[in-house]
């Protein structure tokens, strides 16, 4: 970030370093791209729209000033505001039984204002069945959905006048104040007694352990979980017979003798299959696989006139979402609640691609999908992510969309880079490797788990009449279902942009 662009941009203003230090608070937990944003002179910043508008918002700017966000918002963007109404804030003193702003203690307040801030612009033509793309000011996800034409915000929240054009970003006005998220996917689907057998079921596993997880030390910095829950009501376990959770073990294989808290349990598997890694909104999903908590199995997406879980092409038989019962938010992720009871199974085989930057110690980094950065050190910046050579990089850029999320890891020279990925699906792939085509991209051969393909990639540096893009490295049959690392090595000087390897299943 270049401090002398922001010195000569923000001259003049008194509050220079009082907004640069309320910046760093309000996007700790950002996952947005940051850009930087030039006022329109015509037009008011957020702060001077809020401010001028008292009959609609004065309340709002109350909240502003005792948070003292008032002089960012004054400068920096782009942001969307969710601005409620002086009407839904009075509304909301009175759901939480204060009379005043001033009732409230500031970290609330701060979680207050922080919960309707996007650091990204966001108009409604972009809105989806889902959630939002970017998070708010503390990192959580707005969920969206449509009644008739109107949008609704996490469940309660409709936005009654759209896309009002400020200096420095978008205002959506809303009826109703956003509730700041506070419970985690376990306690969501506990407190809701349509799901008694469900919840049981992870409070017996053990499972709801990790899913009450919100965050915890990373590092010197606090990181965050997201989970995702495909959830059983218990209407739909009745239509099996099942009444109770002592049913569904014993539907299951298992007996309440055994241990349930064992990975390989049936009970255990069969509970642990509802729950996936990351958090999944409706808009999320493509048509792919998705693992579980343990890596070892998947369940399979099909996005086409429906969501489809685990559609299986010779029966088109799928098991369905009940979509206005799902896309439910958590603090630590969503819950979605399904319309039949989804036992574990090993899914059809489909295309998994796996990015090279989609790890969690990578993705912890303030940098991560918003700048460049070096590493030095080949051996313990990162878990699953090694190399030699001079350094490697983190490298994004929006401006070239060549690559999935604008980033992939880049080195020159001469290098040597290795990725153990996650988890495989047993089974017969063609393995493939992901490069621009730039021209700085030279010649390499791979190696799959220590032993070398049969195959060269051929970069356009490496002159040999290559030009980067999905090149195939080996044709591979994996009797297990197990993590794999893949090493490339250049032969000729030159550059790198790995985005991501790619296994495609062979029938």
């Amino acid at each position: 970030m270049n401090l002398n662009y922001f010195s000569k941009t923000l001259k003049g203003y008194r509050v220079v370093f009082l907004c640069l230090f309320l910046f760093s608070l309000l996007f700790t937990f950002c996952t947005d791209k940051t850009q930087l944003w030039k006022l329109k002179t015509t037009e008011q910043v957020a702060s001077e729209y809020i401010a001028n508008n008292p009959d609609q918002f004065s309340e709002f700017d109350k909240l502003m000033n005792l948070t003292g966000l008032e002089p960012l918002l004054s400068i920096r963007g782009p942001f969307t505001i969710m601005l409620p109404t002086n009407t839904a804030m009075l509304a909301y003193y009175k759901l939480k039984n204060v009379n005043s702003l001033t009732d409230f203690d500031a970290k609330t307040l701060q979680n207050l204002i922080r919960n309707h801030i996007i650091t990204n612009q966001i108009a409604t033509g972009d809105i989806g069945l889902g959630a939002l793309r970017d998070t708010n000011a503390i990192g959580d996800y707005l969920v969206t959905e449509f009644q008739g034409s109107d949008i609704i915000l996490n469940k309660t929240s409709k936005i009654i006048k759209r896309d009002i054009p400020i200096a420095n970003g978008l205002i959506q006005v809303i009826d109703r104040v956003i509730d700041p998220l506070t419970k985690d996917v376990y306690s969501t689907i506990a407190a809701d007694p349509s799901f008694k057998i469900f919840s049981d079921g992870l409070s017996l596993t053990g499972i709801k352990d990790t899913l009450m997880l919100i965050s915890f030390k990373f590092g010197a910095t606090t990181a965050r979980t997201r989970f995702t829950l495909l959830a059983v009501a218990d209407t739909t376990y009745q239509r099996y017979g099942i009444n109770s959770v002592d049913d569904l073990i014993t539907w299951t294989g298992a007996t309440k003798t055994d241990n349930l808290k064992f990975i390989n349990n049936p009970f255990y598997r069969y509970m642990e299959y509802h729950c996936l890694n990351g958090s999944y909104f409706l808009s999320d999903l493509t048509t792919s696989i998705y693992p579980i908590l343990s890596h070892d199995n998947n369940v399979s997406f099909t996005i086409d006139t429906d969501y489809k879980i685990n559609y299986n092409s010779k029966t088109k038989k799928y098991t369905a979402f009940n979509v206005p019962a799902s896309n439910v938010p958590a603090k630590n992720g969503a819950v979605h609640t399904i319309a039949d009871i989804l036992p574990v199974t090993d899914p059809e085989p489909a295309v998994i691609i796996m990015e090279t930057t989609d790890f969690f110690d990578m993705k912890q980094g303030d940098y991560f999908g918003k700048f460049y950065m070096k590493f030095g050190d080949g051996v313990h910046s990162f878990a699953k992510i090694h190399w030699v050579g001079d350094f490697m990089q983190y490298y994004y850029k929006p401006i070239q969309p060549e690559n999935m999320h604008y980033d992939c890891l880049n080195m020159y020279g001469w290098w040597s880079l290795s990725v153990t990925f996650p988890k495989v699906m047993k089974g017969k792939y063609t393995m493939s490797i992901f490069q621009p085509g730039w021209t700085d991209v030279t010649n390499c051969i791979c190696y799959l788990d220590g032993v070398k393909t049969p195959y060269t990639y051929l970069g356009a540096k490496g002159g040999t009449g290559g030009n980067g893009g999905l090149q195939k490295m080996a044709d591979v049959n994996f009797k297990t279902t197990e993590e794999h690392t893949v090493t490339l090595v250049d032969i000729s000087y030159g550059g790198i942009w790995w985005d991501y390897v790619r296994f495609d299943p062979v029938k």
